[in-house]
């Protein structure tokens, strides 16, 4: 399974975001977006394409909206196609596209998430944190049952930490709202210690409607949250290990956040499988 990981202009948690997919048994590969914009790499080579946290070009004109804007509208080669375009065939040919903090702000400044019309327009945004400051905290979240997406197969909620200053979402109205809920594409919510879903501060670090960590497209190919999975690999990320490595010593040594990419690898890996010729199959045994 190959994961393109993007970097540049202001992101800075590639490392990181390439580390949980070797982790989780795929190959990552990360590559400066002007290698992709100038026809030097084409996503289509990957089975899912991803946009890591940061502060792209300074977040000053707001958070993830001059990449957007720059996928959208900068074309490329003598087609003037946009990665955008290149962004909406990945789709369209099964693929995935994966966005962690500011990568998140990029897919719905862009339109990708939630995209419920399906015409990758901007249907709601992420702003500043009701709190007025940037939020740097552990969370816990929930996972919505009846999300649709491979990457929250299996679970219930996670802890994992929030670095943000602009994550609370923004829904525009009560009708779009409406079909987010109905369709399930909250797929993660900030929750108190009992788990349940809230919008009290800190639990809820910004204020965003449906108490929302985290959407999905439709089609459960697009996800992004606001909290950061692949700072949470391995046990010992945890702030409070030590006392948790004495209450249960034999508890796995992985950190929480590494199941989201365990889940996305093995299931591109099973619709591979399942999508290889009989040919390629017989060769393999």
């Amino acid at each position: 399974m190959q994961a393109l990981i993007l970097t540049g202009f202001g992101i800075n948690c590639e490392e990181e975001f390439a580390a949980a997919y070797r982790l989780a048994g795929a190959e990552a590969t990360i590559v400066h977006l002007n290698q992709v914009l100038h026809g030097q790499v084409s996503i289509h080579d990957f089975d899912i394409l991803n946009f890591p946290g940061g502060f792209s070009f300074g977040d000053d004109l707001g958070s993830g909206v001059v990449l957007a804007n720059k996928l959208r509208y900068r074309q490329n080669g003598p087609h003037g196609r946009t990665l955008l375009d290149d962004i909406k065939q990945f789709i369209a040919n099964g693929k995935f596209v994966f966005g962690i903090c500011n990568g998140f702000q990029v897919l719905v400044k862009l339109g990708l998430l939630p995209n419920l019309g399906g015409n990758v327009v901007p249907e709601v945004t992420l702003t500043h944190n009701a709190s007025g400051r940037y939020e740097d905290r552990w969370v816990t979240l929930r996972v919505n049952p009846a999300s649709n997406t491979p990457f929250l197969n299996g679970m219930d909620r996670l802890e994992v930490p929030v670095r943000h200053g602009e994550g609370r979402l923004v829904i525009p109205d009560a009708a779009t709202q409406a079909a987010i809920e109905t369709a399930g594409l909250n797929c993660l919510t900030y929750a108190d210690f009992d788990g349940s879903a809230t919008d009290v501060y800190p639990f809820n670090p910004n204020g965003a409607a449906l108490n929302c960590a985290g959407l999905t497209d439709p089609t459960g190919q697009v996800f992004g949250l606001m909290p950061h999975p692949e700072a949470f690999l391995s046990a010992y990320n945890h702030p409070d290990w030590a006392r948790r490595r004495r209450q249960s010593p034999e508890a796995s040594e992985e950190g929480e956040g590494l199941q989201i990419f365990k889940n996305i690898v093995a299931h591109i890996a099973q619709k591979n499988t399942s999508t290889a010729p009989a040919a390629q199959l017989a060769n393999q045994h």
